[in-house]
Order: C-alpha cells, then structure tokens, then sequence
C-alpha cells in the first residue's frame, strides 16, 4: 500500500517515520513544502497523477495558535485550501484521505467529554481554520478519515514538553494554568493509530469523523508537574489562572475529548497520558 505523508518534518510525521519499519507492507512517501507546496493546486494534482498513492496522511498544519490570530490568512491557507486540494486531488484517483483536526474546534463550556457529533464552535483563529479543513475534507472527499485530537507532543519539534523542560532547568519557578483542562497526546501513539487503522479504513467510503487523545485528564498545571518530576528537575511549579496568563488566543477550558467511538470501531488500546510522557522523555 503506498502512503503519502505529507508535513512529514513535524512532530507527527516524524513519529511515523520512526514507526514505518513495523509495517513493512506500506510504501510510505514523504514530503515536505520543499518536496511538494500542498497550497498549489496544480502541483498537489500532478503529484497525485504521477506517484498515485493509495493513502494521504495530512501531518502538515499552521499550528502556531497564538501567531494565528494575527495572521488567520495564511493559517487558512495551510489549514482549509491546502486541505481541499489534498481532499480533491485523493478523490479524483480513489485514495483514502487521513485529516488530523483539534480540539480547538470546540468552546470549552462542556463539563463532559466531546464527542464526535457534539456542536462545534471555535473561539479562535487556529480553531475556525481547523474546522475549515474538516468540513473540506467533508464536502471534497471520496474516502476520508477526520482525527481530532490535543495537546500533541513528542521527542521531535517544538512542543510543551520540550519547551517544559528547557525552562524548568533555566528557571527557578515556573507559574503554570490549572483551570484549563484536557488531555496530553503523544505523537507517536497518535501514529501508531493511524497506521493500524488505515487497512480496515481504505475500505470505507465517505468520510468518518473520530476522535484520538491519550486515556485520562489533566490540566496544564497537572501536565507541567508530571514533566518536571519525572525529569528530575528543581523547579517550583506554581498554579495560576488562565486571566492571569496574558494571550492573544481565546483557548477552550475543557476540551478532553470521548474515545469511545474509535475503540469501539477498530479495538485500539489507547495508553494513558502520564505513561506516554514517560517514554517520550526517555527517548529525548
């Protein structure tokens, strides 16, 4: 099975470069902007005409949520057009399109976990362009596959943990939210996911929507406390609230998500969070 993976320099792609020596029936191409601009139409049409890949696996994204809200242009252009490109390019040869979304799609003002069918409502401009891309992948597809998911980390790029422990050895106290509440998901078991999923799901027509985050909840604060610990850093982790935390970006206070569909649907073991942060920080 030939699989394109796009974005594949980030955190996600990564991880599945580091995965696809367990799958040894998947051809896997990877790209990046220098490879292949997914922006352009035309170039993401002959790309797919000359290299027909059976699965497109979309771990590129503008996830730079607080730049974002100053430059919604271009986040829509890497998050929504770049999306129907991919999603009308896969259709057009019969691939089955694999589209990572977030949990910024959602408000925060649940107190139970989202599922799939909840009401959307994005408060900011990550989140509005997100949903963009899914109901792109919707309206354009013939085989799609929608994962949301949140608070993504792992050994590769930048993220949480990384940035966590870097400023908990430079610092001697660090004033981390509590009151904003979801679930940390490392990428590699993300990847992990996608890549057992993709034999039964190239199978299924229209597309589906599911949501993916490892097991349990945590806060920011929680999230912070668990990083510095395990590493073995000196540093004092001190709670605040999120109005006490200046940001250009509205975030979702509760935003953990309901896996029950997609164990349901394929039988994946999803591992809890503070176990994945374990391995992560132990390959970094």
């Amino acid at each position: 099975m030939k699989i394109l993976v796009t974005g594949s320099k980030g955190q996600l792609g990564n991880e599945i470069r580091v995965l696809a020596r367990d799958y040894p029936d998947f051809d896997f191409i990877y790209t990046d902007v220098d490879e292949l601009d997914i922006t352009d139409q035309l170039k993401v049409e002959a790309f797919f005409v000359a290299n027909k890949p059976q699965v497109i696996i979309n771990c590129a994204a503008y996830t730079a949520v607080d730049r974002a809200e100053s430059d919604e242009a271009t986040a829509y252009l890497i998050n929504a057009t770049a999306v129907e490109n991919l999603a009308k390019s896969s259709a057009a040869i019969g691939a089955l399109i694999v589209q990572i979304s977030t949990d910024y799609v959602f408000d925060g003002k649940s107190y139970l976990p989202y599922n799939e069918s909840d009401e959307t409502n994005p408060l900011s401009a990550y989140g509005r362009t997100k949903l963009a891309g899914e109901n792109a992948v919707f309206q354009y597809a013939s085989k799609g596959l929608i994962l949301r998911t949140s608070w993504l980390y792992s050994a590769f790029g930048n993220n949480f943990v990384k940035t966590m422990t870097k400023y908990g050895i430079e610092r001697e106290e660090l004033k981390v939210v509590y009151d904003q509440v979801g679930t940390p998901t490392y990428a590699r078991d993300l990847a992990k996911a996608i890549l057992d999923i993709i034999p039964s799901a190239i199978h299924h027509s229209g597309t589906d929507l599911f949501h993916y985050s490892n097991e349990g909840v945590a806060s920011w604060y929680d999230f912070t406390k668990f990083i510095i610990t395990f590493s073995g850093i000196s540093c004092e982790i001190k709670p605040i609230l999120t109005k006490d935390y200046p940001s250009p970006t509205i975030r979702p206070c509760f935003s953990v998500l309901s896996k029950s569909k997609i164990k349901d649907t394929y039988k994946i073991k999803i591992p809890y969070w503070s176990d994945s942060v374990k391995d992560c920080i132990q390959r970094l």
